[in-house]
Order: C-alpha cells, then structure tokens, then sequence
C-alpha cells in the first residue's frame, strides 16, 4: 500500500484545466494536504514540489535536475496524455512512478474537428468576416456566394491515427454520410480495413490528423505529402503542431496546391507573434488555440480521472502508468 506515503500533493498549473466551473472535490479528498497553484514558472517548481509526495501537471516542465531535486516524490500524475514534457528516463532511475489520463476528450476533440471541417467546407467564417465587412449590406443579390460551399456527404475522409480520437471523429464524419478512409503508417503495408498512406493521401477530401508526435510522425506532412493531396482537399490537425511541417502548409496554402487547412496545435505555445502560421497573408487557413479537447464536460472528466490514478496509486493497483513504481520507493529518502 502507498497510502502511508502519499500525503502532501501538488497541482503546478490547475488553469489549464480549471475555468471556475469544475468541481476538484474528489481530486482534493484524495490527500489530506494540497497545494493549489494556477501557474507555474519554471524557476518556481523546485521549490514548489521540494517536499511533495505528488505532483500533478498538465504541462510544467519535470527535467531530471526538477525530479533529482524532489527527495519525496512518488509519483508525477499527468493531467493530459502527453507526456514530453517530463523526463521519463530520469523519473524510472529515481524510482518515481508517472501516470497520465486517456480518453478523457475524445468527443470534444472529434466535435471540433468536424466543426473545423465544415467551417472550411462552408467558408462560414469568411462570409461573416464579409457581413462585418458590409458586403452583404452592398450586395445587390439577397445572399453572398461568392466562396465554394461544398456539402459533406459523398466525400472521402482519411483518418490519419486511428486510436480513441481518430474513432470518435470517424464515426462523426460517417454520420455526415462521408467515405472514411484508414490510413495505414507511411511506409507499411496495410493491414486489413486500411488503405496504403499514400493512397489515403491521393484520394481523400479531407485528412484528419490524429496521430501521436513521434520521430516515425514528426513532420510527417510535408511538401512532398501536400503536393500529393487533391487540390480541393482539406487538412484538419488537432494532433500535434510538429506533426506538420508548417512551413510547407503556410506555402501549400499561399500557392493553392491544397483548398484549405485548419490547426488546433502550433509546434509552439504559446506560439510567437511571428509564428509562420500566423500570417496574415495565409489563405484558407483556421487556426483554434489548443482548445479541441477544452469543453467543460472533458474538463471535468480530466479533474475526476486523476483522482482514480491518486486512488489506485494509493490503494497499490496504479493505472495509466508511463513509469512503474520502484519496488523499494517506501525506503526513499524523505519518506
């Protein structure tokens, strides 16, 4: 049983998951102490977690130098899935466990996905920038159509990562009548249900990012990818920024050699000012502030997750673990 060594916790950055609206009652009577912190900077987390028995994050920076400093932690609690930012490595040597939480956002991240989709396929966000405008106002016809609108149903819809989230946007994207193609990993042979990668390229309307970021997926669209996609084709990505070269797609977009793309995910967030994707002379392009997974139900599944990982951490049955627990962690220093 770990419950004996579980007793003062840490949340670095609750803001990024708490907006006022989530009820933390189950995760705060998990421990008999806590420390709240809505943000974190970096210099602040040593002595933030110096004394903690747990540390829960969503995206504070656990270094090996962060974790070599912390004599009585025992386990980092992850509030998302990702986990690049804690050193893995490090925390299986110090004997420290990590676990994250999974599929807590599927239906918010496939609902924005879809809705990413059909705001390119309407162009709805272009004809309101017109109505602002006084466009319509001007027009001597009743209506503005003056920009393609294209209809979902019969379209080809290639689903790149088909884990929980790239099922949930399938299904959603079936119920639209849509054609859902299974893209194998580049370079492997299909399996079956799936299409070669580069067939899923060639013949989709819309490609649907869902993978994990790996070496094997970083950069995984490029310009060679983009040139092989359909002129009218669509590029959705609520994956991970770098799963994308952004360049190739600020370049792709301005020389019309795709009809459009929208981004839930920059290789960079908060992303600079200059961010190349955040141009001003990028056509076709939406760009959303990581919020596909943020709707409040997501949130609040996220908040009740992490306590079942303290509880069945604690009660010595761990869940989602990334980094098991050291069989000796009761003899730790600071214990």
């Amino acid at each position: 049983m770990q419950e004996a060594l579980l007793q003062r916790g840490v949340f670095l950055d609750l803001e990024t998951v708490q907006r006022g609206d989530l009820n933390l009652d189950h995760l705060e009577r998990c421990l008999p102490a806590w420390q709240w912190h809505e943000f974190s900077e970096a210099d602040d987390i040593p002595g933030r977690i110096a004394r903690a028995n747990v540390v829960v994050t969503n995206k504070c920076v656990l270094s090996r130098g962060v974790l070599s400093a912390a004599p009585s932690l025992r386990l980092v609690a992850l509030a998302a899935t990702g986990s690049n930012n804690v050193d893995l490595d490090a925390a299986a040597e110090l004997g420290i466990a990590v676990c994250n939480i999974r599929n807590y956002a599927s239906d918010a991240v496939a609902q924005h996905t879809i809705t990413l989709m059909l705001n390119l396929l309407s162009g709805q966000p272009w004809y309101w920038q017109s109505v602002i405008a006084g466009e319509w106002s001007r027009a001597r016809q009743f209506c503005l159509q003056d920009r393609p609108i294209r209809q979902a149903r019969g379209l080809s819809f290639a689903v790149i990562g088909h884990g929980v989230l790239g099922k949930a946007t399938a299904e959603l994207a079936r119920a639209l009548g849509m054609n859902v193609l299974l893209a194998e990993r580049k370079g492997v042979s299909p399996r079956p249900g799936r299409v070669r990668f580069d067939e899923a390229i060639a013949r989709a309307d819309v490609i649907s990012l869902h993978c994990p970021l790996s070496e094997a997926t970083r950069g995984l669209v490029d310009g060679e990818v983009l040139s092989r996609m359909k002129k009218e084709a669509l590029l959705i990505n609520t994956a991970r920024g770098e799963v994308v070269n952004e360049s190739d797609l600020a370049d792709a977009l301005r020389q019309g050699e795709i009809a459009g793309a929208a981004i839930d995910t920059l290789s960079q967030e908060p992303p600079p000012p200059d961010h190349v994707l955040l141009a001003h002379d990028i056509p076709n392009l939406i760009v959303t502030p990581h919020n596909a997974w943020a709707s409040q139900t997501a949130r609040q599944a996220a908040i009740d997750q992490l306590a079942e990982v303290l509880n069945a951490f604690a009660a010595g049955k761990p869940m989602n673990l990334l980094v098991p627990p050291s069989e000796d962690s009761g003899s730790k220093p600071g214990s």
